[in-house]
C-alpha cells in the first residue's frame, strides 16, 4: 500500500511541475491560460496532499502494529527503536512538503486577487518543489525500511511461535 501511495505522490509532483509550466508567463487573473493553471493546480495538489497524509497515517499505523506485535510476541524491542527513528525522519519532511504545497496553492489565490505579489507564489513554488523532491526520496527509503521492518517482525514472530501439538 505504501508504494502505491508513493507513486500517487510522484505523479502529483509531476502534475505540480506541469502546473508551473501552465502558469509561467501569466500576468493577470484574466489571462486565457489562468483557468488551466488553476485546474491543474487543484488536480495535482489534492492527490499530493492525499498521498502525504496517507503515507503519514500508514507509517503511524504500521508503527502501532510493530509495537503491539513486539509486546504481545515477547520479542526483542529493537524493532520499536527502528520504527520510532524512521518516523522521526519521515514525519517532519512529509509535513513540511505538504505545508509548502498547500501554501503555494493558497497564495496563488491571493496573487490572483492582487493581495500578494507574484514573486511570493513563485518563491513558495520553488521551495515546495525542492522539499517535495526530498520528501519523495525520504518517503521511498522510509517505506522500504518500514516494509523490511514488518517482514523482520513477522519472521521473528513465526520463529518464536510454539510448535503446534497437532503437528507432533
Amino acid at each position: 500500500m505504501g508504494r502505491s501511495l508513493w507513486i500517487l505522490g510522484a505523479l502529483a509532483t509531476v502534475g505540480i511541475i506541469v502546473t508551473a509550466v501552465f502558469g509561467f508567463g501569466l500576468r493577470s487573473p484574466g489571462d486565457p491560460g489562468m483557468p488551466r493553471h488553476i485546474i491543474a493546480a487543484l488536480a495535482s495538489t489534492l492527490p499530493l496532499m492525499l498521498a502525504h497524509s496517507w503515507i503519514f497515517l500508514y507509517l503511524l499505523g504500521t508503527g502501532r502494529v510493530i509495537r503491539s506485535a513486539v509486546r504481545e510476541g515477547g520479542l526483542d524491542p529493537s524493532p520499536l527503536a527502528r520504527s520510532r527513528r524512521l518516523r522521526r525522519i519521515c514525519y517532519p519532511v512529509i509535513l513540511l512538503a505538504a505545508a509548502l504545497v498547500l501554501a503555494t496553492f493558497l497564495v496563488g489565490g491571493a496573487v490572483a486577487a492582487k493581495g500578494v505579489p507574484p514573486w511570493v507564489h513563485q518563491a513558495l513554488f520553488w521551495a515546495a518543489i525542492a522539499v517535495q523532491a526530498g520528501a519523495l526520496w525520504i518517503e521511498w527509503r522510509g517505506l522500504a525500511e518500514n516494509e523490511s521492518l514488518l517482514v523482520e517482525v513477522d519472521r521473528r514472530l513465526v520463529a518464536a511461535a510454539p510448535v503446534s501439538a497437532a503437528g507432533a
